[in-house]
């Protein structure tokens, strides 16, 4: 039940930490079946099944120690401040990761991580 109504469209985006992308780049490609749409130095990203999966070297500059499930939100902000009223603490704030898409990472009570994005408009 969305007690706000600010809609989540659910987990579309994951982001795993890798140690190396050249390595890393095969065992997901060969997972995935597609080669990746985004094959930068900094990230590769696969878009599959209405899902997007990216490799995130070392962790990237927040440091991912572990893979990150990004729920997609309507309105960021208005989410981040429901989830901290109820108990989740900001890990990373929103923040313009390129074209207008916002990024956010809130921490639930047991220390998970939980990202959230919003799209541009």
């Amino acid at each position: 039940m969305n007690m706000t109504g600010n809609s989540v469209e659910g987990v579309k985006t994951i982001l795993h930490p890798v140690s190396d992308l050249a390595t890393a780049k095969p065992v997901y490609t060969a997972l995935l079946g597609v080669q990746p749409q985004v094959d930068a130095p900094y990230y590769v990203g696969f878009d599959v099944a209405g899902q997007h999966i990216g490799l995130v070297p070392d962790g990237g500059p927040d440091g991912m120690t572990a893979p990150v499930a990004y729920w997609h939100v309507a309105d960021i902000e208005a989410k981040l401040t429901e989830l901290t009223a109820a108990g989740a603490t900001v890990g990373q704030p929103a923040r313009d990761v390129g074209a207008g898409r916002l990024t956010a990472v809130v921490i639930d009570l047991d220390g998970n991580s939980l990202g959230l994005i919003q799209d541009a408009s």
